[in-house]
């Protein structure tokens, strides 16, 4: 491996280490009750360096927060040229249900980190904050798609907020069912119907429809 190669996967590590380090104490004790300089000694690194790798305390918790951001731009972007954006976003959610991805939270102590975002204005307003990216994203992509591009910016993001609305939904449907203490497989069979109905029901709104005028 080159030393450019050696030094990327030495970032890589450290910053992994940090978020670990920091989530651990974050779900121990709350995300307010913790500081920054707490999660650097438990992280055996400097408090600069964790500035380094996360700006902001916030970050330390949504350290995956720029991939969440752009996934579903990413997805509509990717798609094959006829696939409607609605079926891609939606079959990456269902193939992400039967894998029980980690991110959607149908894993045990998942219902933790969720109580530890409630109780934090903080990390409620950084997740506001990071849905209204994606949606922002979400648009840009949505304007490329041949149905839509004749009308101009309005509706690509009317739209973007009606697909990105409803995949937050569906998460939040996870969620409540998790911190309601479903078990994660009952949480998992009972949302994966409602989410094809509600994602097919949106893709029938984006056929193609006259040009305007």
């Amino acid at each position: 491996m080159s030393p450019v190669g050696l030094r990327e996967t030495k970032k890589r590590q450290t910053r992994t280490s940090i978020a670990d380090a920091a989530l651990e104490l974050f779900l121990e004790h709350g995300f307010d009750r913790v500081t920054v300089a707490e999660v650097a000694r438990h992280a055996g690194v400097s408090t600069n360096t964790v500035f380094n790798y996360f700006p902001a305390k916030e970050d330390l918790f949504f350290d995956r927060e720029a991939e969440v951001e752009h996934r579903l731009a990413t997805l509509v972007r990717d798609r094959a040229a006829t696939a409607c954006p609605v079926e891609t976003v939606r079959d990456d959610l269902l193939d992400a249900l039967a894998r029980d991805e980690p991110t959607l939270g149908l894993r045990p102590g998942a219902d933790r980190f969720w109580q530890v975002v409630l109780d934090s204005p903080a990390l409620r307003a950084r997740e506001r904050e990071i849905g209204e990216h994606a949606e922002t994203a979400l648009a840009a992509a949505l304007a490329d798609h041949p149905p839509l591009t004749p009308y101009g910016p309005p509706l690509p993001g009317l739209l973007a907020g009606a697909l990105a609305g409803t995949y937050r939904a569906v998460l939040r449907e996870i969620r409540d069912g998790v911190m309601s203490g479903e078990a994660p497989a009952l949480v998992r069979d009972t949302v994966t119907p409602e989410a094809v109905r509600a994602f097919d029901a949106l893709c029938r709104g984006l056929h193609p429809v006259p040009g305007p005028g």
